[in-house]
């Protein structure tokens, strides 16, 4: 298993690409630590890991909070020892989101708070984390709009994107001779609730779809195999990187003839 004898720690935990991840990385042997503001949500994915054997705990945190972010770490060392895996995985796209002139600034301050705040607060508790266990990887969650404009306005969720990423950048920098390793995440357009919920008509699923080469959305279980590769030793030589798994958006962004 990929992941034996390791601790991850999962933001995000309870829906989406977090589920799907903290589902696979218990599969693959790590003990895993589910954070979400969601506390149903998040037990229900402790509770499918239990069920199928593995080893996880639930955390209940809002990433924006400087003390809910030092606790959830916190708890993942006294939980299980240790801390091997930070996956500053937790983000929001509101659905009020638009373009700079219709966006309101209550709108782009919690997108901000949530998506990019958020990652720095785990990486501020989660890298001394990772410092006294010898070593490990941060997968910080970003997006292709970290590299592309969306075709569909979503100003503030863009920016945030584009701020993890160049975050993630100075991290893998500044920690690459501590044995840590920290990479962005950037997954195209998914079929998770996240999207879907702002892709709220067929006019908009389909101004998406259209410059997709691939045809169709991304899922969460395609994203969680990403974070694996990042999360284990198979990616020992990777740091820094724009981890793109997109379909080919970024590819081809041009709308067909």
């Amino acid at each position: 298993m990929r992941l034996q004898n390791k601790v991850a720690l999962i933001t995000g935990a309870g829906n989406g690409i977090g589920r799907a991840t903290a589902l696979l990385f218990a599969r693959e042997g790590a003990a895993v630590i589910a954070v979400d503001i969601d506390e149903n949500a998040g037990r229900a994915t402790v509770a499918d890991i239990q069920s199928q054997g593995g080893r996880a705990d639930f955390y209940r945190a809002d990433v924006a909070k400087d003390a809910d972010c030092a606790g959830m770490v916190d708890f993942a060392e006294k939980t299980f020892g240790a801390l091997h895996v930070l996956f500053n995985n937790a983000g929001i796209m509101h659905a009020a989101d638009d373009d700079a002139v219709a966006t309101e600034e209550a709108v782009f301050d919690i997108t901000m708070a949530i998506n990019v705040k958020g990652v720095f607060l785990g990486c501020k508790y989660g890298i001394p984390a990772l410092r006294r266990a010898g070593g490990g990887s941060v997968i910080n969650t970003a997006s292709f709009v970290a590299l592309l404009g969306a075709a569909t306005p979503q100003i503030a969720y863009t920016a945030s994107k584009g701020a993890v990423l160049a975050m993630s950048r100075e991290l893998a920098i500044i920690h690459a001779r501590e044995n840590i390793r920290v990479n962005a995440l950037c997954p195209g357009p998914l079929r998770t609730d996240l999207l879907m919920k702002f892709l709220n008509t067929e006019e908009k699923k389909q101004r998406r779809l259209v410059h997709i080469p691939m045809g169709r959305f991304g899922e969460a279980d395609e994203m969680a195999k990403a974070a694996l590769f990042l999360a284990s030793d198979d990616s020992s030589y990777t740091t820094g990187t724009e981890f793109v798994v997109d379909g080919g958006i970024t590819a081809a962004y041009v709308t067909p003839e």
